[in-house]
């Protein structure tokens, strides 16, 4: 097996994979060219792409066929001007030209940048201006194709190359007739493992999305990811439930996988995800391991899972946001399945898992993964007791082990913040109990995971402020049982938007719900749609610090507060 070029496979328990995992890390590794291109060679006609839409299209690929298909995009690319270094948007939602503008980016040396196909015209002024992008490929979507169009004409920022995946448009040539001028003959570029290759925009709790870069050692991280959190092997269909826009698309359904040598279910739901639907996908094409926030498995538990025939899944795990018990408990009975939890981050694989040989313990994540020295850590920098609540942090000390973020490009300050003490911060806080188990607490900033969406409320609170009825708002997160957690905004509106006084109770909620609703609407045109706030409260001011500092943890204490 071609994994076992870069590690161990067998062990007879969590204790043995703790101590003895170690991942081999060649000088100058490119997983386009010893993955993709090693496993075209030795197994060409083995499916290494499953793909399916809401229209009932399907397309498969071999890793023969990856390998000539990347070639001809890397040709392509490189024919119109992008080189090594150059910054590349794709925002594909889930189609499967996305894997191919991947292992192509990786063979040329351009630096791959997965967006969201819900991003808006200021997502994309930021992101081109700040990564100087050269090129985009873009599902095709009016909405989607006219924001790159305006955010390129407000900034002045100019792209070499603009590709429109399924359709046509002006200013976008269309991706299938390009490739067809390319060759499929590609001479490998070296690179060394420090060489950037991977770009994610992640949201935090003031500024603007920071940029976490990958280098070429980062797929190898993902061996922890996919082979022994997933448990993946030659004979599984892996199935992750995640937009190609998100860092969870690197966890579920590219890197590890592929090192694992299986083949990677995609199901394009377009729109409007349907909860049947993905129980009827599962069962049509015998889905073997399937892996889906703790959202999906609050929709999919309400359906009748028995009258779809779920036997070829053999393995469900969840990540995302913290597993409800009775998620676990309610899949079990339905499934026989137990659902195995894992935490990481968009700048780390899987740091803490329920892993094979260890039992689940609803409530907790489970126990930290080789390979990265993980643990907790205290306010004073040292290592936490049992029960004692800490920062997951990795120690860095001796370099940055493969898998783990490189930088925050361009904000050496957020880099030196993170990396700080010789550990990695991730900024989430847990406890141990006395076997082990890590249970997550939260996040030590205040940024909201909903539906397995991560969502910075600088972003919203900028948004909203754009609109003249508000005079100031602090985003906070409310529990959620559907979602997780849901976005609230707490708003003081400004003089000329309050209600007049002299009104009736009947008529000033009216009002206020006219107003919930006009700024809901704003934040939904503003920015990405799945940003804006369900909870809308409207207050004569917020709590602040002697300082001026908006108190959002007393909006959250308060929102979490027995009602008499």
């Amino acid at each position: 097996m071609l994994i076992d070029r870069f590690c161990q496979t067998e062990f007879s328990s969590y204790e043995d994979f703790k101590k003895n995992f170690r991942i081999r890390v060649p000088e100058g590794f490119n997983f386009a060219h010893d993955v993709m291109d090693v496993l075209a060679e030795e197994r060409p006609d083995k499916g290494c792409l499953l793909w399916c839409d809401d229209r009932g299209r399907e397309r498969e690929i071999t890793f023969g066929e990856m390998r000539s298909l990347s070639n001809r995009c890397a040709n392509m690319m490189a024919g119109h001007g992008i080189r090594k270094g150059d910054f590349v948007v794709a925002t594909l939602r889930s189609r499967y030209e996305f894997w191919i503008v991947a292992v192509a980016c990786h063979k040329l040396g351009a630096v791959l940048v997965p967006v969201t196909h819900m991003s808006t015209v200021k997502d994309f002024a930021y992101r081109f201006v700040r990564a100087d992008v050269k090129a985009i490929f873009a599902v095709s979507d009016e909405r989607l194709l006219s924001c790159i169009l305006t955010a390129e004409e407000e900034t002045g920022h100019r792209l070499a190359a603009r590709f429109v995946i399924d359709g046509e448009r002006e200013g976008f040539l269309n991706f299938d007739r390009e490739m067809e001028r390319f060759g499929d003959e590609w001479t490998r570029i070296p690179n060394r493992n420090s060489d950037p290759m991977l770009c994610y925009f992640t949201s935090g709790t003031s500024g603007y999305p920071k940029m976490a870069l990958h280098n070429y050692a980062y797929p190898l991280g993902h061996i922890l990811t996919a082979k022994f959190w997933q448990t993946l092997n030659e004979n599984d269909l892996h199935f992750t439930s995640a937009d190609t826009g998100w860092a969870k698309t690197s966890w579920g359904k590219l890197y590890g996988q592929w090192i694992s040598e299986a083949e990677v279910f995609v199901y394009d739901y377009g729109t409007r995800f349907i909860p049947t639907d993905l129980l009827r996908i599962i069962e049509k094409y015998r889905v073997t391991v399937f892996c889906a926030p703790p959202t999906i498995f609050r929709f999919l538990i309400k359906e009748n899972v028995a009258d779809y025939d779920l036997s070829s899944l053999r393995y469900c795990t969840i990540a995302g946001e913290p597993l409800n018990a009775e998620v676990f408990n309610r899949w079990k009975e339905l499934t026989g399945l137990e659902l195995r939890e894992g935490f990481g981050q968009t700048e780390t694989p899987v740091l803490i898992a329920t892993w094979p040989w260890i039992r689940p313990k609803p409530g907790s994540t489970g126990k930290f993964s080789p390979h990265f020295d993980v643990d907790l850590i205290n306010a004073e920098g040292a290592r936490c007791e049992v029960g004692e609540e800490g920062e997951i942090c990795i120690n860095i000390a001796d370099g940055i082990p493969a898998g783990l973020v490189q930088c925050y490009y361009k904000d050496e300050e957020k880099t030196a913040k993170a990396q700080a003490g010789g550990w990695y911060h991730t900024g989430d806080m847990a406890w141990s109990d006395e076997e082990g188990y890590i249970h997550f607490v939260g996040r030590a900033d205040d940024v909201i995971k909903s539906s397995g969406y991560r969502i910075g409320p600088f972003e919203v609170e900028s948004a909203l402020m754009e609109h003249p009825a508000v005079l100031e708002t602090a985003i906070t997160a409310v529990p959620d049982p559907e979602r997780g957690q849901i976005v609230k905004a707490t708003v003081v509106l400004a003089k000329g938007y309050r209600p007049d006084p002299a009104l009736s109770e009947e008529k000033k909620t009216a009002y206020y719900e006219r107003i919930r609703k006009e700024l809901q609407n704003h934040v939904k045109r503003t920015t990405a749609p799945y940003k804006y706030p369900r909870i809308v409260e409207f207050v004569d001011e917020l709590p602040k610090t002697t300082s001026g500092k908006v108190r959002r943890v007393a909006i959250r204490e308060k929102d979490s507060a027995p009602k008499a």
